[in-house]
């Protein structure tokens, strides 16, 4: 029943994240509209936040595959990794996702698409390398229930429409600091075009950091549900836990990753969500503010409520 109300909460989060990000970049564009006095520029911000929504909704995946320079492997290529997804996505009724690989030695994964049907989970050469099957199994049992709960098209939207609002605030206010603001003044002595003009730049200096926030706190959300979910699919937590372990105390930082596709992998590709040597906590879980900005739960807390599970 969770699952079911996960899902609908998902596909309905997915058109409310689109629908604010229209507002956001048409609000933006009017302002600024406004404050120079040049209706051209909301014109352009409605054409191109239509454009971007969606590109963001059809080729998301295909752009964070794309940045993350993975390749595409069948059942010839990896016979072993291919048998291991495609039986988990039958037992969870799910078409097989496409499998695609990150030539790259840090462990790690993640999985984009829209929906199921359009689903691909993509590995590391260094995760397949690192994990046995037990462990690789709960870290593709946790990838499908990002499938399967449509976390995928909620978190791959957030790529790309959280950087396009970001590029479209820096072009704003590039715009704003040559001479924009001089045609303000020209035009009204610094009346309403002012006033709409400083509201322009505190929206496009706040909106790309909003829109960060938000895209961090749903997918340290997600998390979660996803490790439960996956160990409920295969029925043995500890495969999962002990795979996060391996993946947080590999420190070496995954090169295909960025910022921007950041919040998708299983664990903080920059592993600052790593348990601290000395500590035992991770970096990013010494206070709220620090939490705010983490791509990821603390990972000693998600392997700790996998091992707390009653299977």
């Amino acid at each position: 029943m969770l699952t079911y109300q996960e899902i609908g909460k998902n596909k309905t989060e997915s058109w409310v994240l689109i629908f604010l990000f229209l507002i956001v970049v048409i609000t933006l564009g009017f302002l600024f509209s406004q404050a120079y006095n040049n209706p051209g520029i909301l014109a352009f911000a409605v054409i191109f936040s239509l454009i971007s929504a969606l590109i963001s909704y059809y080729y998301s995946d295909s752009i964070t595959l794309a940045l993350s320079h993975a390749q595409e492997v069948d059942r010839r290529a990896n016979p072993q990794l291919y048998n291991i997804v495609e039986n988990l996505a039958i037992t969870a009724g799910l078409p097989t996702p496409k499998i695609y690989v990150i030539d790259d030695t840090a462990p790690n994964a993640f999985a984009t698409g829209r929906d199921p049907k359009h689903a691909v989970i993509c590995f590391t050469t260094g995760i397949l390398q690192k994990l046995d099957k037990p462990e690789l199994e709960g870290v593709a049992a946790h990838e499908l229930s990002h499938v399967g709960n449509y976390d995928i098209r909620l978190m791959t939207l957030v790529v790309v429409l959280v950087g396009t609002i970001t590029l479209l605030a820096d072009w704003f206010l590039r715009a704003g600091f040559w001479g924009g603001r001089k045609r303000s003044n020209s035009r009204d002595g610094g009346g309403i075009g002012g006033y709409l003009f400083i509201i322009g730049i505190i929206l496009a200096l706040l909106s790309p950091i909003i829109a960060t926030l938000i895209k961090l706190a749903v997918s340290r959300k997600r998390e979660y549900l996803a490790d439960a979910s996956g160990a409920l699919l295969t029925r043995y937590p500890e495969g999962l836990a002990r795979a996060l372990e391996k993946i947080s105390k590999d420190t070496e930082p995954l090169e295909a990753a960025n910022k921007a596709t950041a919040h998708l992998y299983i664990a903080d590709p920059f592993h600052a969500d790593s348990p601290d040597v000395k500590t035992g906590q991770s970096h990013g879980s010494r206070g709220f503010l620090a939490g705010l900005f983490n791509t990821h739960p603390p990972i000693e807390e998600r392997i700790k409520r996998l091992r707390e599970m009653n299977l």
